[in-house]
């Protein structure tokens, strides 16, 4: 997915709902431009969570590896490649609303060696109607669904693509990830949730969504809900600073989002961790993390006869 007005929650990788179009227009080249510089926040997103990305998929209940999987709102393709590591036999359909996203993905399967298992489409998921996507044993939908502007007709076109006894993944982020201590920059403690308040403020009418118990509105399109879990994500700092790149390409789009309506302290002292020379910066400090709760849903379409 790619939301432009949204810098936020590149961590949630905006990858369905808008429409792709040949006409020029002056905001071309910006959202050219910003869907690369997403799509390398979703890579060190990647590089960051691979490892309790493949805890979740190593723990899905499929019944036998499926052979067809469908990835709704791939992003640059994290999921999609754990899912064809976790299943050697499986080709993965791969959609997304963003070229600069769908390339990234084919440049990376094609380094992996699995360019020949994934298919490639581009596609707005709030679309009525939706390209063949096949009829997938395992549909994947990361961080993707609040994101819809019907989600319960999301949940039904998914129930209805899947087939008979097949299984929907539904990961959402409990939160945008945490990187400081709470006391963390000693200039103005407590400053990462201020922002976070700010943001969760604008947020609340553009996306109603986040935040949503999926279970009763999987039931409500048919499925049968056999799993909800929530895991917890506490990474600490890594050899290579990959949780430090993340840290400062995330904190730097929290400034943008939420520069208006902070305080005077609270800039300087946001602008302090941004600053790649200085003493404060992400890039140095030895507190830096990630913290955050994914919950994962799993649920299956009957069987025929098991109805």
């Amino acid at each position: 997915m790619n939301h432009p007005h949204a810098p936020q929650e590149q961590h949630e990788h905006h990858r369905h709902n808008h429409g792709h179009s040949n006409n020029h227009n002056p905001s071309h080249s910006h959202s050219h431009s910003h869907d690369h510089d997403q799509a390398d926040i979703l890579d060190l997103d990647a590089d960051v969570l691979a490892g309790h990305l493949a805890s979740l998929t190593a723990r899905l209940p499929v019944e036998a590896d499926p052979r067809r999987i469908v990835d709704l709102g791939c992003g640059t393709g994290a999921g999609t490649l754990a899912l064809l590591e976790r299943f050697p036999g499986a080709q993965v359909t791969a959609v997304d609303s963003s070229p600069a996203h769908l390339e990234r993905l084919r440049e990376k399967a094609a380094a992996a060696g699995v360019a020949d298992r994934v298919r490639l489409v581009e596609a707005d998921l709030d679309a009525a109607q939706w390209p063949a996507l096949g009829t997938p044993e395992l549909v994947w939908a990361s961080a993707s669904l609040h994101h819809m502007a019907d989600p319960e007709r999301t949940l039904r076109q998914v129930h209805e693509l899947l087939a008979p006894g097949g299984l929907f993944t539904v990961v959402e982020l409990a939160g945008f990830p945490r990187f400081l201590p709470v006391d963390a920059p000693e200039s103005a403690p407590g400053l990462e949730e201020r922002c976070h308040a700010a943001l969760d403020g604008s947020n609340a009418g553009r996306l109603p969504h986040r935040g949503a118990d999926w279970g009763p509105l999987l039931t409500r399109a048919g499925f049968t809900v056999e799993a909800e879990r929530t895991l917890p994500v506490d990474i600490a700092a890594d050899h290579d600073n990959a949780v430090g790149r993340y840290a400062l390409s995330s904190l730097r789009r929290i400034r943008a989002g939420v520069s208006d309506v902070l305080s005077a302290t609270d800039l300087a002292a946001l602008d302090a961790l941004l600053d790649t020379e200085g003493p404060q910066s992400v890039l140095r400090r030895g507190d830096v993390g990630v913290r955050t709760e994914r919950t994962v849903w799993t649920a299956r379409r009957d069987r025929p006869d098991s109805v």
